[in-house]
């Protein structure tokens, strides 16, 4: 035992630890320890190395190195102790309402079960409220119904029988009778403030000079609301005030400080009526190329089949009076709107395309912007509100590039996200409506300045005939003759044949005579074009 005790430090006996809330248990350690550590050296064999170097004289010389290896043996010898502690625990004893609870630990609760009756058990089940969330409530509720069902469960008369008895169960009498204006039980005071916060809020005071004092002394209610709205204190008042205020209506009656603010009744409007469209009228128009066809509005029709839908598309590229088509909430699909990409890129007439509110796919949204490089008639395009409601980066960047090729495009309803593609989307529309709008004043511009060329050269023509003819009286200047033609030579030099033409040439130059011409047609005179000049 004196191994252990040198491990230990002391006797085994010694560490018993004394513990208490465990079950007696018998606790068993191993403990390994070294106590014996030996080492033998044993010699070995000699050996010799020559090595040859030159020095620097260029002499050889021999170095001879002797190496003797040894072996050491070393030798451990282990010892094993183990010891057993035995714990000891103090268990309280479980009660109930006072009762010790430790003579029911053996009994066995399956054969007293066993013995009941089912009625007893019953009763039983009835006193017990299991805490069990996977059981349903109507099992953990101990409350059954022993009665029998009448017939169907009928709501109506349900609920018609339940008011009736609520209405005939007499009320429960009261201890003191309710008397208008008598206080029944303490009555309830505030408790006194504290004086330090008194004096705090008295300290807090704004001064807004006399005149403001002055002011809102003396102002009304209604001014008082009005600058409630201007300085934006939405919570000083209801949206009837705010709005009125706004609008510079008057105040609502009986919604002031001391009203009862109401819910603003809504205004009510009439359901729009179904679209009546005939499809099948409307496709045999679209083919037969029907002039007076010129707005086709298929809107909100949800029973056009594919079939008709392709039918339809079919017939777009041959018509050449169609100019506006609606195709909103139709149920148009991935498959049906890559048949509307290759019509659009085929159509000669049409200005305006509306997909919204349909089952199409970012890539095929592409697919249709794409078609529209091909079709330089279109003007506006709308496809917003499809399956899916946010496009991608990748998505909005492919449609930005398309839209930028595109010059015939002037709106586009599509929503993006990104703000990089949003604004270089709406400097791209804008670039071609302001391309537009030049291009149709100059063909305005051409057209008068066609019929103002005409007007001088019938003048010219017929003074010459004049003074030609009959030497009357009124005769044209030299001055007036050399002015007229200079002026028909200026107007010739800077007259177009095509719209297109006005990219090649500068405007600036040419700013007076535009407006003067204009003003020139709406006269509707030659020679007032010819004063303003």
């Amino acid at each position: 035992m004196s191994d252990i005790e040198d491990v230990f430090g002391g006797s085994a006996e010694e560490t018993k630890p004394e513990t208490e809330a465990k079950p007696d248990a018998d606790a068993e350690s191993k403990t390994s320890v070294v106590t014996e550590h030996t080492e033998e050296v044993i010699p070995g064999e000699t050996e010799k190395m020559v090595t040859e170097t030159i020095d620097e004289d260029g002499d050889v010389v021999e170095e001879t190195t002797e190496v003797t290896r040894k072996t050491v043996k070393r030798t451990m010898k282990i010892t094993e102790t183990s010891a057993t502690t035995k714990t000891t625990t103090l268990t309280t004893p479980a009660k109930l309402y006072g009762k010790d609870l430790s003579e029911y630990d053996d009994v066995d609760v399956e054969s007293l079960l066993a013995q009941l009756s089912p009625e007893e058990i019953t009763i039983l089940a009835k006193e017990v409220d299991p805490d069990d969330n996977f059981l349903p409530p109507d099992q953990r509720c101990g409350y059954e119904c022993t009665k029998e069902a009448t017939g169907p469960l009928n709501r109506k008369q349900l609920i018609e029988h339940i008011n009736k008895q609520a209405i005939e169960t007499p009320d429960e009498p009261e201890f003191e009778p309710f008397v208008q204006g008598k206080v029944r039980g303490k009555k309830w005071v505030p408790p006194p403030r504290d004086a330090r916060e008194i004096e705090a809020e008295e300290q807090i005071a704004i001064d807004m000079g006399e005149e403001y004092e002055h002011a809102l002394n003396d102002a009304t209610q209604e001014e008082i609301i009005d600058l409630a709205a201007i300085l934006g204190f939405h919570s000083m008042m209801n949206q009837d005030q705010y709005h009125a205020s706004l609008l510079n209506k008057g105040q609502p009656v009986g919604l002031g400080w001391d009203g009862i603010t109401k819910s603003t009744q809504q205004k009510l409007f009439p359901m729009d009526p179904p679209n009546s469209t005939d499809v099948e009228e409307s496709i045999k128009r679209v083919k037969d190329d029907d002039s007076k066809l010129i707005d086709l509005n298929l809107n909100n029709i949800k029973n056009i089949s594919d079939e008709k839908l392709e039918q339809l598309f079919a017939a777009l590229p041959q018509n050449e009076h169609l100019e506006v088509l609606s195709l909103t909430n139709v149920g148009l699909t991935d498959k049906t709107a890559l048949l509307l990409a290759e019509a659009i890129e085929k159509s000669k007439t049409l200005r305006v395309l509306n997909v919204e509110t349909n089952f199409i796919s970012p890539p095929v949204i592409v697919k249709l912007v794409q078609a529209l490089l091909k079709c330089h008639t279109i003007e506006e395009f709308r496809a917003s509100n499809q399956r899916s409601a946010v496009l991608g980066n990748k998505i909005e960047m492919e449609i930005t590039d398309l839209v930028e090729k595109n010059s015939s495009l002037l709106r586009l309803g599509l929503h993006l996200e990104f703000n990089d593609a949003r604004h270089r989307v709406a400097a791209h529309l804008q670039r071609n409506i302001d391309r537009s709008e030049l291009q149709q004043g100059m063909s305005s511009v051409i057209t008068t300045t066609t019929t103002t060329t005409a007007c001088i050269s019938s003048q010219l023509a017929s003074s010459s005939h004049a003074s030609t003819s009959s030497g009357a009286a009124k005769e044209l200047s030299p001055s007036r003759v050399r002015s007229l033609a200079a002026f028909e030579k200026f107007i010739k030099a800077r007259t177009w044949s095509q719209p297109a033409d006005t990219v090649t040439h500068d405007l600036p130059p040419a700013g007076r005579l535009v407006r003067n011409l204009q003003a020139s047609s709406e006269a509707g005179t030659g020679a007032g074009a010819e004063k303003k000049i």
